[in-house]
This record gives C-alpha cells, sequence and structure tokens, in this order.
C-alpha cells in the first residue's frame, strides 16, 4: 500500500505503479521523465501503465514525462484515492487488508498479480537492453553533461 506524500518521480512513480494501492496526497503527482534525459523508460510505469489505464494515455505519459497530478492519477486508475493525509489512510487500509484472511488475501493477490508477471516478463529483457544501450547515447550523455556542468 502506498502512501505518496510527495513528488512521485522516476523511481517512486515505478514504486507506486508496482503497489497495490495507492493513496496520494492532494497535490502531489506522478511523473516519469526517462524519456525527457534520453533513457528508454524500462521500469514501473511504462511496463505496468497500458494495463491500468489505455494504451495510448501510457505512451502520452512516458513519451512527454509530463506530471499527472494526483486527481488526475486517480480518475485514470493510477491512484485508489487522493486525501489530505496518505500515510494515515494508507496504514488504515494496510490494518484493514492485514485483518483478512491471510491465505485468500495472499492467494487473491497473486492471481491478480499473474496479470502484470506475463506482462512485464514479455517486455522486460527488450526493455532492459533498451535501457542500457541507451545510458551510451549522445543524447544522454549532452543531459548528463548540461546537468552536471559547473556554472561560473
Amino acid at each position: 500500500v502506498a502512501a505518496v506524500n510527495g513528488p512521485a518521480v522516476g523511481l517512486g512513480c515505478s514504486l507506486v505503479a508496482l503497489s497495490d494501492m495507492v493513496y496520494m496526497g492532494e497535490k502531489t503527482y506522478l511523473a516519469d521523465p526517462h524519456v525527457q534525459v534520453g533513457l528508454v523508460a524500462a521500469d514501473g510505469g511504462p511496463l505496468t501503465w497500458p494495463l491500468q489505464i489505455s494504451l495510448l494515455q501510457a505512451k502520452e505519459f512516458a513519451f512527454s514525462g509530463q506530471r499527472i497530478p494526483a486527481e488526475r492519477a486517480r480518475e485514470l486508475g493510477l491512484a485508489n484515492h487522493v486525501v489530505a493525509d496518505p500515510l494515515s489512510e494508507a496504514l488504515a487500509c494496510a490494518k484493514r487488508i492485514s485483518e483478512q484472511p491471510q491465505k485468500a488475501v495472499e492467494a487473491t493477490k497473486r492471481l491478480l498479480n499473474i496479470h502484470l508477471e506475463r506482462a512485464v516478463l514479455a517486455t522486460l529483457d527488450y526493455a532492459m537492453s533498451a535501457e542500457e544501450m541507451t545510458f551510451q547515447s549522445a543524447d544522454f550523455q549532452a543531459n548528463i553533461a548540461r546537468l552536471t556542468a559547473q556554472k561560473d
């Protein structure tokens, strides 16, 4: 159960995409900026978003890296709830789940995650090799040089 109480960008966005339930603070957002910096978006959102939202929307967010505000994320199905206090709400949710019959919860979670696992396994090898290739690209190298340049 994820509690998003600040920007969930890059790895944070990936963790949200892989969560069972997501509670987002009202002023938070999701974003995956891989492509913006010259890398293949090989993890998290782009692997799971096509199962959660339309493929066209997944492409738009992956290609652009644009921020997905909390309420929009909820409307799209990338978050369950937008709340004032995501941590307390997420903890309460986790407590409710923990009070359910454990074997039934575990098996139901596994059943639901088989869909995700199959989709991820079908694309993961390509995604990882493509991302590795872009670490050597001129675009990525130029972005790193620009971001690390010392200002006079």
